[in-house]
């Protein structure tokens, strides 16, 4: 084949994967309420997996502090092999029992585990989401084969993306399908626990000029307020982009901002809302 026609036999293949990930969108939707069931009872959401699915899963968790503003212990990944295996492949790591790692992690009855496993037969991700079924956490399976739910599994997410263009190479369409539906399932939670406003993610911590500049400028579009008092507000809210939204729309103090979104579940359109109904309730007046 000409370069020209492995690239569109390769782009083809993987134009099948969002239709696969489409018909997968029911069982995300119970995995998103198991978890959002779990982190608002204080637990947190744990990845497991070996090799490309291993380092998808820990890419995942590192995204949710930056992103969202939560602690960094509210999402994070095991891989097969440890740490090292995320710049190398580590032969036969993927053959471990995982029920150690998942102890020296401190998994609690109380957490969500998604197990990522593209075949679902990596005795690592199966070791671990049966460990932790057994301790009462709530267990996600994500594979790219048809197979049927595991007992040790409360919810199965199977998008079915075929065989590979490279037989065997589950880094291509199954890759791409558990990116997708890893993005999905952790951008869904954090909308659902109130940390975005419409599409704007108002909890982005200004760890960066980057980002600094685009949470002076979600400030400045929600709060109605003009850059330069936006970039004060910020400073003042020692980097807290939700209570300077608060700030700049209520007039408030900083410690009247953290009250009003404890006061609302951390909800800034609550907030928001009950100050245009005049609303006089805990925390408002």
């Amino acid at each position: 084949m000409s370069t020209r026609a492995i690239l569109e036999l390769i782009n083809d293949e993987d134009a099948r994967v969002p239709r696969a990930v489409r018909r997968a969108v029911p069982a995300i939707a119970r995995a998103v309420e198991l978890a959002v069931e779990r982190l608002s009872s204080g637990g947190r959401l744990v990845y497991v997996g070996a090799g490309t699915s291993g380092r998808l899963g820990m890419l995942d968790a590192v995204e949710w502090r930056p992103t969202f503003g939560v602690p960094g212990t509210l999402a994070r990944g095991i891989i097969a092999g440890g740490k090292r295996a995320l710049t190398r492949a580590v032969e036969g790591a993927e053959d471990a029992d995982a029920s150690r790692d998942l102890e020296r992690a401190g998994v609690r009855g109380s957490d969500a585990v998604v197990g990522v496993s593209a075949s679902a037969l990596t005795p690592f991700v199966r070791t671990a989401l049966a460990w932790a079924k057994g301790r009462g956490c709530a267990t996600v399976l994500v594979c790219c084969n048809r197979i049927r739910r595991p007992q040790f599994v409360d919810v199965l997410v199977n998008p079915v993306v075929g065989p590979e263009v490279l037989a065997g190479s589950t880094r291509m369409k199954a890759g791409t399908a558990t990116k997708l539906v890893l993005n999905a399932l952790s951008t869904t939670i954090m909308v659902r626990l109130g940390k975005v406003y419409d599409n704007l993610m108002v909890d982005v911590r200004p760890t960066s000029a980057k980002l600094r500049r685009r949470a002076v400028g979600l400030i400045e579009t929600i709060g109605g307020v003009s850059s330069r008092r936006a970039a004060a507000l910020l400073d003042e809210a020692r980097g807290s982009t939700k209570a300077a939204v608060v700030m700049a729309a209520t007039g408030c103090t900083l410690a009247k901002a953290h009250r009003l979104l404890r006061a609302h579940g951390g909800r800034l359109r609550d907030v928001l809302a009950a100050r245009r109904e005049g609303d006089r309730g805990p925390g408002i007046g």
